[in-house]
């Protein structure tokens, strides 16, 4: 299959901004895709060469491209950073760039969907000497094979900026149009295999009884089931119904372990394998958990001379690749079990709560890293309020509540669970732009530009600046961690690829015209990064707009 046929795919979702119109151009597109091409059209239309769950990177930056573009049009560096100002899009200058070439190459072969996948695979996978030639030579392959239409989206999506207006709720919707299957039986398997393209294959081969088919796999990680928020414990029980579930809220690391044999593999909630950083976590599950194979769940919170510690403490492990021993001695984690969702050679997703909890308690030994979470099964609202305080005075973040016969729902903010914390509600937001500082700052950036997420255009829209309230040593850190994220700079601002998501505290939300969202945080400040967090997981414009008529609810009720 030919790139310039989904070259001109990009095209036409990138002119409209209508989601019922893009699904329709991409449910028609897909059921024309070859068998072959399925699932790797569908990884590209989401940006990807790799399904979710693999931590694979192209690891090809701007400056490796601009390389590429001068490699395969002979135009100077200079000229191509010129455009690239302009532009503000690495895409559009290498089109720019290729038009202008003096030099057409002859016999050139046409770039095809294969050959854009293969190259860009064996790129992720180099390591050793002389990476950096060998990645230059399999992307400078491709664009010199690219139409100057196609080469614009070839770019982008290598340097991970694909930017057409389509997220995984549309593609969702896309394959079930195309192949004739609920939208639901989609995501169900999104949401447990966590591959977009396997998903399309699978629906278009084998239909809905073969999406339906689909269950989880020890070793391949799953979307967790997520929590909604209520203010106090009575909401709680309304939720989730009496009697309830009540459980230590841990201010730690959410992680999936999967057991078979003597063989542990560690997912975070974001999916990255995190077992090599976690080496006690995995001898603790080897000792704790009877089964022969299993995937339990639980919560992983950090220590520090026997006090909890927040989570920044142990989130800087998640990435690491050196000193992991030395960390993991300085700060031990205690995992706290709370959930089993297979067992025995099966999936127990569709067993209640109750049932699975059982079975988690008759499978788990509490170990000294290992125990189970603190659980109250409550009708009454005092038991639970004295418990809730017993959480609090243990330094935990507060409770969760849960309904005892509800089934586990992977990927799903469902109303099954629910969590309580005594303070204003934080808020998961993603860092989209920024400035470089002034006078001794002037070498970090700062004023940090937040979003929130759209889910029905998939866009992330600005709700606040966080400048104030972060040490010298956090300006640092939090400019190191972007400065490969950014898309375009113009004098002190920057625009920033969206993929860092932070924990926003503030006093109160307004509402603004300044924002894309309509709202502004008042006075944000910064908790953490959320390195187990994706921008997939960052709160929603409807979220705020929730709580901000909350707030303005209670200030009625003081008035």
């Amino acid at each position: 299959m030919l790139y310039s046929e989904l070259g001109g795919l990009y095209n036409k979702l990138e002119s409209t901004t209508k989601i019922l119109e893009m699904r329709e151009i991409l449910a028609d597109f897909l059921k024309a895709v070859p068998a072959e091409n399925l699932s790797d059209v569908v990884l590209l239309l989401s940006g990807r060469v790799f399904p979710l769950y693999t931590e694979k990177e192209l690891g090809v930056a701007e400056n490796m491209m601009i390389k590429a573009i001068m490699k395969v049009t002979g135009h100077s560096e200079r000229d191509i950073r010129e455009w690239w100002r302009e532009t503000g899009d690495l895409g559009l200058t290498c089109a720019k760039a290729i038009a202008s070439k003096s030099q057409h190459t002859l016999l050139q072969k046409e770039l095809t969907v294969e050959m854009t996948v293969s190259n860009l695979r064996k790129a992720a996978d180099m390591t050793g000497p002389g990476t950096v030639d060998k990645k230059l030579s399999l992307v400078s392959e491709l664009i010199s094979s690219a139409d100057e239409r196609s080469v614009v989206y070839l770019v982008r999506t290598i340097l991970g900026q694909l930017r057409v207006g389509v997220g995984w709720g549309t593609i969702r919707d896309a394959i079930a149009i195309a192949f004739g299957v609920e939208s639901s039986s989609v995501e169900r398997a999104f949401n447990l295999i966590c591959d977009f393209g396997e998903v399309a294959r699978i629906a278009k081969d084998d239909g809905e009884k073969g999406l339906n088919s689909i269950e989880l796999e020890i070793g391949r990680p799953y979307r967790v089931m997520l929590s909604q928020t209520v203010d106090n414990l009575a909401q709680g029980f309304d939720k989730v119904g009496r009697p309830a579930a009540v459980e230590y809220k841990y201010d730690g690391m959410r992680v999936q372990i999967h057991k078979r044999g003597d063989k542990i593999v560690l997912f975070t909630r974001r999916l990255d394998e995190v077992t090599k950083q976690f080496p006690e976590i995995v001898e603790a599950a080897k000792k704790a958990i009877q089964a022969d194979n299993c995937i339990v769940e639980g919560e992983a919170v950090g220590y520090r001379k026997g006090q909890p510690v927040p989570f920044q403490e142990i989130s800087r492990r998640i990435k690491r690749k050196y000193d992991i021993d030395e960390m993991a001695k300085e700060i031990p984690t205690i995992t706290n079990l709370f959930d089993c969702v297979f067992l025995d050679g099966k999936s127990i997703l569709k067993t209640p709560f109750k049932q699975r909890r059982k079975k988690l308690e008759k499978t788990v030994k509490p170990v000294k890293h290992m125990v189970l979470a603190e659980q109250l099964v409550t009708s009454d609202e005092k038991q639970a309020e004295k418990f809730y305080q017993e959480a609090l005075d243990d330094k935990q973040e507060g409770v969760m509540m849960k309904n005892l016969d509800a089934a586990y729902q992977a990927g799903s903010r469902v109303g099954y669970m629910i969590k309580i914390k005594p303070i204003m509600e934080s808020l998961d937001l993603v860092i989209v732009g920024a400035e470089w500082g002034e006078g001794k700052r002037s070498k970090w950036l700062s004023s940090f530009l937040l979003a929130c997420r759209d889910p029905d255009t998939e866009k992330f829209l600005e709700c606040g600046k966080m400048a104030t309230g972060l040490t010298d040593k956090q300006f640092e850190e939090i400019t190191e961690r972007l400065k490969p994220l950014i898309e375009h700079q113009s004098g002190r601002k920057v625009k920033i690829r969206p993929e860092i998501v932070v924990e926003i505290g503030y006093q109160e939300i307004q509402k603004s015209p300044t924002y894309a969202s309509g709202f502004a945080l008042r006075f944000p400040r910064l908790i953490m990064v959320r390195e187990d967090r994706s921008v997939s997981d960052a709160n929603t414009i409807k979220k705020i707009r929730e709580l901000y008529e909350s707030s303005k609810g209670e200030q009625v009720k003081q008035e």
